[in-house]
């Protein structure tokens, strides 16, 4: 083993390193359909990530992702979300030596003593919770601690990164009215505002209404990498400024925009990210078992080391080690919760114009002065028979 080897294992026992997102969720729902009992996790094959690579990768602290596709915006989007928190809710109860649920900053100091990995949620997407303030609420209660704001698709209050290669349209121009109330409400309750998959336009509106510093989860540096789902440089800037991170994502094709890279490439990142915002502005955001493809020498996250072994040999000093290792993202959380309120909740809900669809039904928006809609509500044998967009009246 050589110094920077030695020294970096040093620094991970001292400080945890926490990393802003993993998919194994969404690998258990398409392995095991989220079945537990089938599937031994000390050991698993064929994923990044299981319990002995963990431990071997010195990881304190992760991000579990609840995350469903973009095709389930408008049908059961929220219903799969929740069946993905709970799996993660599970995984903890079943392996408790293993894995500790936190819900606070201060959890994660105490679960990193304890020698467990503190275990949090992040739900992957706005769709999830289907332009609404109850479920997003609702998921605070159950443990989730950021959002995505989008994944790949618009929702019906953000636009995603795609509007930014021209592949989606523009559809609210960043965030809406309503977007920017659901940030505000993040705010209150204490959850943070991801801006991965976001379009440059939502970044920017993000950045400017937060009270609180956001996060990317699991995005790397647009001018290393010119893919849109990457972090422009004046973007950096402002995420600087905000007292935010941006946490280095794996994936090969936003390390060097091709389907090969290498750990020294994701190096660069970090790097990059330093030069531009500041060491206080970078984190790890691996996204392992979300990608087809991870660097040589990143293959599962029992190589973290290797990478915080290569910052050293680049000059990084102890000091920025530790911030990018967990540092930075716990300065973020506890300046998330100062800005948590106890005030009322926002109570006015979507205009249902912007949301309205087939899949969806409009109890509680008759004879209410937020929409220029009057709606109709019979019978559900009626209903069954016509959908909700012949009742408009």
């Amino acid at each position: 083993m050589d110094q920077y080897r030695q020294r970096a294992e040093e620094l991970m026992k001292q400080t945890s390193l926490i990393d802003g997102h993993n998919d194994l969720p969404w690998q258990l729902l398409l392995r095991y359909n989220n079945q537990l009992s089938k599937v031994d996790l000390n050991n698993l094959n064929g994923t990044h990530t299981n319990i002995h690579k963990l431990r071997t990768g010195l990881v304190g602290g992760q991000f579990w992702v609840a995350y469903t596709p973009c095709a389930t915006q408008y049908k059961d989007a929220v219903r799969q979300t929740l069946e993905q928190i709970d799996v993660i809710h599970r995984m903890c109860q079943e392996y408790p030596e293993t894995f500790q649920f936190v819900r606070s900053s201060s959890e994660i100091t105490s679960a990193f003593k304890n020698g467990k990995v503190a275990s949090l949620i992040g739900v992957e997407g706005g769709h999830s919770i289907d332009s609404n303030m109850a479920t997003l609420r609702l998921f605070y209660q159950l443990g989730v601690r950021y959002m995505t704001l989008t994944h790949s698709c618009n929702t019906p209050w953000a636009d995603n990164w795609l509007v930014d290669t021209g592949a989606d349209p523009v559809e609210s121009n960043g965030l809406s009215e309503y977007g920017k109330k659901i940030i505000l409400e993040m705010n209150r309750l204490g959850m943070i505002i991801d801006l991965a998959h976001t379009s440059v336009k939502t970044m920017n509106d993000a950045l400017q209404i937060s009270k609180a510093p956001v996060i990317f989860s699991h995005s790397s540096a647009y001018t290393l990498c010119n893919n849109k789902r990457n972090v422009p440089d004046e973007v950096l800037k402002k995420v600087s400024e905000k007292k935010g991170i941006v946490m280095v994502n794996f994936y090969n094709e936003y390390v060097t925009c091709n389907p090969a890279a290498n750990l020294s490439n994701v190096a660069d990142h970090f790097d990059y990210i330093k030069k531009i915002a500041g060491y206080q502005a970078v984190g790890f955001g691996g996204d392992y078992d979300g990608v087809t493809s991870v660097p040589t020498g990143l293959d599962d996250v029992s190589f973290y080391p290797d990478l915080v072994a290569e910052l050293l040999r680049r000059n990084w000093t102890d000091v920025e080690v530790k911030a990018a290792l967990g540092e930075n993202f716990l300065r973020v959380f506890k300046q998330v919760e100062l800005v948590k309120s106890n005030s009322p909740g926002d109570d006015e809900p979507i205009p249902y114009e912007q949301i309205q669809n087939p899949c969806r039904t409009g109890y509680g928006y008759q004879n209410q002065g937020n929409t220029g809609t009057s709606l109709v509500l019979l019978p559900a044998a009626v209903t069954l028979l016509y959908p909700i967009h012949y009742l408009l009246v």
